[in-house]
């Protein structure tokens, strides 16, 4: 049977399939006949066999495949840097490396990537990867395949510091190849591309943008990194907007940036690794990557893709979120075929400016300056404890003074000022040391910024009495205490903070001791 000229192009499916005009002898599987028809050939470069245009010992730029068509790439290959297993930490490949491919003598390219986040391998801290498309392990490998007709251009570019010469081919990939098909390619058949972006929001403020495109094509998968620099709490009640053709509200939107990626009420303490998805720990936020191969999101004029919060998300997300000191740094892959020519990519941002943001609490900002002891002797306060700080709870103690926390976790990751706490599903307590039969005032904060549970609802007890059931504190708000001579004759009283909401948990964000005037 004679099939010239009939193609189909396929995204679907585990790397996706180019049919082409062929023959096709009845009976005869149509992939093994493709291969029949066309011939597979390889492109190597950087390793010491290759010439030096292909080496870094003398560029800052390497060509490792430059191919005419028609053909299609089916696999690109990068070895790991030859001294990296060695001596991992010197020569560790990082963002400095960018992988750049164009398509048919275009003059931008269609893959603007560090190379390491494009095999999904964000800022290159995994020692392996494992996905449907693309792996690590002493290696980086992608198997998107990538037609094109005339010609196909792949290349590295460092811009790190360290010059040409011996060292920078030692820190680069030391050996490549590019597996392509020479065939032809239908008429219909769109373009490979992907871009990386990176960006610290104020979310309650604006969205990340994650994409901007025009043209005819299927959004296919991306991975994404989200944390809040130095600490351990971060948001992922934002939502993954896929605005197709023009249109102003997306008709495609996940609730929850975990869901997007296929989990739930957060992502997972540990990593989960599969074919189509997956999460991973990125320092300490996440990273995590997702393939639409069975579900790829068409688009005809144009596609914009945000992450953001909801139109009817809690408004305290975006009040909270909009403080000096929240920002949260995205990064993002995208991977997407179109027809060309595409919009050209926004200029990739400096290397330097490409590392992962430094774990520390609220960068860009400066941390909140805890009060100073001048400040809490003028007011007669003998102890003050910031609950879950993580770098010192007593941060004031007169002599005779002091605080141990016997149940309740430490919580850093909350909008400043007070971005801290200890919290416990039941009850919360700590045992205060004072002088034998002081008395004074007890002081205790409470602050309920993301209203857990629909909000929180707890008792407080000073040695065996309750002074009251309090809710509603989502802005803050001091309880006080009186404490008499009678409750402290051990020099020990017992503050106890429980839960009554039914569900959530019991949070308490400070604990203060005021002398009586």
């Amino acid at each position: 049977m004679r099939c010239a000229h009939r193609a189909a192009w396929f995204v679907g499916g585990m790397a996706g399939f180019l049919l082409v005009g062929c023959q096709q002898p009845s009976g005869t599987d149509t992939a093994s006949a493709i291969r029949h028809e066309t011939r597979v050939r390889a492109e190597n470069a950087l390793w010491i066999e290759t010439p030096p245009e292909r080496r870094f010992h003398n560029n800052r730029e390497v060509v490792v495949a430059e191919m005419k068509g028609p053909g299609m790439i089916t696999m690109i290959h990068f070895a790991y840097p030859h001294r990296a297993i060695a001596m991992p930490k010197e020569y560790h490949l990082n963002r400095d490396l960018l992988l750049r491919i164009w398509w048919d003598d275009e003059k931008e390219p269609s893959v603007d990537c560090p190379m390491v986040d494009f095999f999904c391998d964000p800022a290159g801290l995994r020692e392996v990867v494992n996905t449907a498309l693309t792996n690590k392990k002493r290696g980086w490998n992608a198997y998107f395949q990538m037609p094109f007709r005339k010609s196909a251009k792949v290349m590295l570019v460092y811009e790190g510091p360290e010059p040409p010469g011996e060292k920078l081919w030692a820190m680069m990939p030391c050996y490549s190849y590019v597996m392509w098909r020479s065939m032809p390619v239908p008429p219909q058949a769109p373009y490979f591309h992907a871009w990386w972006n990176q960006k610290a929001v104020l979310t309650g403020k604006e969205e990340y943008p994650v994409l901007r495109t025009q043209g005819r094509g299927e959004f296919i998968g991306w991975n994404v990194t989200v944390r809040r620099p130095g600490s351990p709490g971060y948001p992922v009640d934002m939502n993954e907007k896929f605005c197709i053709d023009g249109e102003e509200t997306a008709s495609v939107e996940f609730q929850g940036i975990e869901d997007s990626f296929g989990f739930s009420w957060g992502f997972p303490e540990v990593e989960n690794i599969y074919p189509m998805l997956g999460y991973r720990p990125f320092m300490k936020g996440a990273a995590a990557y997702r393939f639409f191969l069975n579900d790829s999101i068409a688009f005809s004029k144009s596609l914009i893709v945000d992450i953001g919060y909801g139109a009817n998300e809690d408004a305290m997300f975006r009040r909270e979120f909009s403080k000096p000191g929240t920002q949260i740094q995205f990064s993002s892959t995208c991977y997407w075929y179109q027809t060309e020519p595409h919009l050209a990519f926004p200029p990739m941002i400096p290397a330097a400016e490409r590392a992962p943001a430094p774990e520390q609490m609220f960068w860009p900002e400066e941390a909140p300056a805890p009060p100073s002891a001048e400040d809490l002797r003028s007011r007669g306060v003998k102890l003050h404890m910031a609950c879950g700080r993580p770098e010192k709870e007593i941060l004031f103690a007169e002599p005779g003074f002091g605080a141990a926390v016997t149940q309740g976790a430490t919580w850093t990751g909350w909008p400043p000022p007070v971005f801290h706490c200890r919290s416990h599903d039941h009850e919360i307590q700590v045992e205060l040391t004072v002088p034998q039969g002081a008395e004074g005032t007890l002081r205790l904060y409470l602050i309920d910024p993301d209203s857990f549970g629909g909000g929180r609802k707890q008792e407080i007890f000073v040695g065996n009495r309750s002074i009251g059931t309090f809710e509603e504190f989502q802005e803050g708000r001091w309880i006080d205490a009186p404490v008499t001579r009678d409750m402290t004759t051990d020099g020990r009283l017992l503050v106890r903070v429980a839960n009554r909401a039914g569900g959530g948990n019991a949070v308490v964000s400070m604990i203060e001791w005021v002398a009586p005037k």
